[in-house]
């Protein structure tokens, strides 16, 4: 106990990088468990893009499809930004996809059948899921109820009252700007510009991919110059600049595609938001220091005065916000909200947080982890779909990379005691 305190909070003060968690010290094993599970998800991440690719020759990689992929899989990444947080602080959200469901529902009448405006009827209902997170947060962090129990209670009652909101039936059209939100894209502000071989590609795209890449270049090299600062362990600075080339190709890759298609999806411009912010909230900010120290050492975190009752309750009530965000893109998306919606979301959201690195027993995990998770999940599903694999074997597929990846986890957790 005495020894995780101070870990924590030392890291609270220097700050590691961007979406980075708490580097814990002692020894040169425990430094390669942390390097691992850092960085074999993005190696994974790489070798299942390549291995997909060669299978569909080059179909995954085109610009329409890569589009898709972020637009199909949007509500399950927003999502698992809400969960990455909850599983870190060592609880689990079973409720996520019927949330989902009755907050898209909400939203639907409120639109179509009572004409309210759309930006008030989507600040009802991000109000709504917040208030559903306080109720199951309530009965959590201050009744002491596990909360596998609340929201598996949850799942079943969000999803009867969806059922009661929509009388069994799907409600829609949905205005234009929420549509445009789900499924739209950025206009060509800039015009295009020649790319060569690969044709023209929308010159404002292009820029923000340029400016993403610098922004991630800026922040790592800040991370890496505190940990230097306070005499933390990095690694070799040849690495760190290849990482960062290799972040930089892929982001440039991806964008110049989508900016040869229709230019950037809304959705995504929202994704880059979400993550950016959870980012700074989980590195930079009290809370997500807290986050992190509640997960790792409960005990320590009580000694040491965090309010464990308080953060347990708000990232339940962060997790029903985000569960009404993806509950608006899902139903703009569809152009309806229908009572099926939302059907094992919260799987997927899980499943994106385990394979993206975080720990089953808590206190470890990133934001941008869990996107790279669950954008392994869309790939998969992606990839198998050219190919006209059957729906029973990609659920194959899925299960065996969910099991690979916590068996990773309790790996490298048992290296790094060996090595102590």
């Amino acid at each position: 106990m005495s020894a995780t305190a101070p870990t924590n909070a030392d890291v609270a003060v220097s700050g590691p990088g961007l979406g980075e968690p708490p580097t814990p010290a002692g020894g040169s094993g425990r430094r390669l468990s942390v390097n691992l599970r850092q960085s074999g998800i993005y190696v994974a991440f790489a070798l299942i893009v390549l291995l997909f690719s060669v299978l569909t020759e080059g179909a995954l990689l085109q610009p329409q499809n890569i589009s898709n992929i972020v637009v199909q899989n949007s509500y399950v990444l927003i999502l698992a930004i809400g969960m990455i947080l909850i599983i870190i602080a060592g609880h689990i959200d079973l409720s996520a996809g019927s949330v989902v469901a009755v907050t898209g529902a909400i939203a639907a009448v409120l639109m179509v059948e009572h004409d309210v405006p759309w930006p008030l009827a989507l600040l009802i209902t991000l109000v709504v899921g917040g208030l559903i997170g306080a109720w199951q947060g309530f009965w959590i962090a201050y009744f002491g109820i596990p909360a596998f129990i609340v929201t598996l209670a949850g799942m079943l009652l969000f999803r009867a009252l969806t059922l009661t909101v929509l009388g069994n039936q799907g409600i829609g059209p949905f205005p234009d700007p929420v549509r445009t939100l789900a499924t739209g894209f950025t206009e060509g502000y800039l015009g295009n510009i020649g790319l060569g071989p690969l044709g023209g590609a929308d010159l404002f795209s292009l820029l923000v991919g340029i400016a993403a890449v610098a922004g991630i270049v800026l922040v790592q090299w800040r991370g890496r110059a505190a940990r230097l600062g306070y005499q933390q362990s990095v690694e070799p600075l040849p690495l760190f600049v290849l990482k960062l080339a290799l972040a930089g190709v892929v982001v440039m890759t991806v964008i110049v595609q989508l900016a040869r298609f229709k230019n950037l999806p809304w959705v995504l411009i929202l994704l880059a938001g979400l993550i950016l912010a959870y980012s700074l909230l989980t590195n930079r900010a009290v809370f997500g220091r807290q986050i992190y120290a509640v997960g790792g050492n409960l005990q320590a975190a009580t000694l040491s005065g965090v309010k464990v009752k308080s953060v347990i309750f708000w990232i339940f009530v962060n997790m029903g916000v985000l569960s009404a965000l993806a509950g608006i893109i899902f139903a703009g998306r569809l152009n309806q909200a229908g009572p099926t919606a939302g059907n094992a979301f919260e799987l997927d959201a899980i499943a994106a947080a385990f394979i993206g690195g975080a720990a089953v027993q808590g206190g470890v995990g990133k934001v941008v982890g869990a996107i790279t998770g669950g954008l392994i999940m869309g790939v998969i599903n992606n990839g198998m779909s050219l190919m006209g694999a059957p729906s029973e074997r990609v659920m194959l597929v899925k299960g065996a990379v969910l099991l690979a990846a916590v068996a990773f986890d309790v790996w490298t957790k048992r290296r790094a005691g060996a090595s102590r």
